[in-house]
């Protein structure tokens, strides 16, 4: 397939690359950026066809972040997908399980191998602004003594060997990835919608907007609310549901909720990613 470039958080060699392939194929080609807030720029400049953004993994929770830069920015979710998240230990020639006294990564990949330091309680965790990036400082310093914690992918960018596989505490560590675009397109076997809308505050205006849906038995599979800005204690809610924008029930709720609603916003219509 020809390539496609996805602006990503991160350096070569990270989930988010790793994602990207499951989803788009090996030949994707990456455009890395330092933040989230770049990779969304990236695609409403057109830099970028696509960014990928990570938006929850089923540990950690909900990165927020990137819940507010999708009102920030008018993109839409054309896909979504769900990467299993294994932790490697990557080291470089000089370093081994018998001398390793350093491990650098991200603080979140760090608390996810909690039982791998209890049974090295020597080696010394040491956090670091990204799991890729992790390793390929290693790669340029070639500290002796020094692995990272990072996913396989990034052992083959810099050219790391894997001392060890699994290091995470929980095999169920997903994070699941929303692939976002300018042009707004629904492909074949969507079934699912993202949505945003605001309400006042007011006795039962929630109940309202939600009552919509259960109406019309539709299924709500995750709500997220966040702080309205230049709003006290004022919200906006995230929802995805099951289902298709052309289908005739989710036209009506949607319609329905445009009623009981001062803001709404269809954020993507896609194909429900994997487990």
């Amino acid at each position: 397939m020809p390539q496609t470039a996805v602006a990503i958080q991160g350096e070569r060699g990270s989930f988010s690359e790793e994602a990207a392939r499951a989803l788009l194929g090996r030949n994707v080609q990456v455009l890395p950026q330092e933040t989230f807030a770049a990779i969304f720029r990236s695609v409403t400049d057109g830099e970028a066809r696509y960014c990928l953004a990570p938006i929850e993994n089923t540990l950690a929770g909900s990165v927020y972040e990137n819940y507010d830069l999708l009102l920030e920015h008018d993109l839409h979710i054309v896909a979504e997908v769900n990467l299993r998240i294994v932790h490697h230990l990557i080291a470089f020639p000089g370093t081994t399980m018998e001398n390793l006294r350093q491990v650098y990564s991200h603080p979140v990949a760090l608390a996810q191998c909690g039982k791998f330091f209890k049974r090295h309680p020597k080696v010394e965790k040491i956090p670091f602004y990204d799991t890729a990036g992790s390793v390929k400082m290693l790669a340029e310093r070639k500290i002796r003594g020094a692995a990272a914690i990072a996913s396989h992918i990034a052992a083959s960018v810099y050219g790391g060997r894997i001392l060890q596989k699994h290091l995470e505490d929980h095999q169920e560590n997903y994070t699941r990835f929303l692939l976002l675009s300018r042009q707004a397109t629904v492909a074949p076997g969507s079934n699912k919608v993202s949505i945003a809308f605001s309400t006042r505050n007011v006795p039962g205006a929630l109940f309202k907007c939600l009552s919509v849906f259960a109406l019309r038995d539709i299924d709500l599979t995750k709500m997220e609310s966040r702080p309205s800005r230049g709003h006290p204690w004022e919200y906006l809610f995230y929802l995805d549901f099951v289902g298709n924008i052309k289908e005739k029930k989710c036209q009506k709720a949607l319609d329905h909720l445009a009623e009981v609603t001062d803001f709404l916003r269809v954020l993507g219509c896609y194909k429900s990613g994997e487990r």
